[in-house]
C-alpha cells in the first residue's frame, strides 16, 4: 500500500493530516481523528512511512501512550508499527528486491520506497512472525542479517 491508498483509508475515516514543525525526535503524533507529521522530515517517502505508522495509532491505540518507560505503552507502539509494516510491505517484497538485483539497504529502501529506517522496523517485524529465516517457494529469507537466496536442490 503506497500513499494513495493511505490517503484513501484516512479520507474513509475522515481523519485529518496536517504537517507541523516538530520539536526534538518526534516525527509525528496522532490524537482525536489528527495526524500530525513533523513538517521537517527530509523525504515524501519518511513522511509516508511515518503517515502509516500514525494511522496504525489509530487503528491499534488507545489513550496517551507519549510516556514510553510505560510498558503498555510501548506495546502500543509497537503494534503501530506492525500495522504500518503490514500496509506497505510484505515480506515476498525481498524476494522481489532480490530478483531485481538490489545490493544494499539504501538501493532496497528506494525499491520499496520506504525509509531505511523503515526496513529495519520491518524486519523486526518480520524475523518476530517467522524468526531468523523464512522460505517461500525456492527462495529462503534471512531476517538479520538480512540475506536472501535461492536454493537449487
Amino acid at each position: 500500500m503506497q500513499h494513495e491508498e493511505l490517503i484513501k483509508l484516512i479520507n474513509n475515516e475522515e481523519l485529518e493530516v496536517v504537517e507541523l514543525p516538530m520539536e526534538g525526535r518526534i516525527k509525528g503524533l496522532y490524537a482525536d481523528n489528527i495526524i500530525a507529521i513533523n513538517k521537517n522530515l527530509n523525504t515524501t517517502t519518511e513522511k509516508v512511512c511515518v503517515l502509516a505508522e500514525e494511522l496504525g495509532h489509530y487503528y491499534t491505540s488507545a489513550g496517551d501512550i507519549l510516556d514510553q518507560s510505560k510498558l503498555e505503552n510501548r506495546k502500543q507502539e509497537k503494534r503501530a508499527r506492525r500495522w504500518a509494516v503490514d500496509k506497505l510491505i510484505r515480506v515476498e517484497d525481498f524476494i522481489d528486491a532480490f530478483k531485481a538485483g538490489v545490493q544494499n539497504r539504501s538501493e532496497l529502501a528506494e525499491f520499496l520506497d520506504v525509509s531505511e529506517n523503515f526496513i529495519e522496523i520491518a524486519l523486526d517485524h518480520f524475523k518476530g512472525i517467522y524468526g531468523y529465516s523464512h522460505t517461500i517457494g525456492e527462495y529462503t529469507i534471512c531476517f538479520d542479517p538480512l540475506i536472501v537466496y535461492r536454493s537449487f536442490e
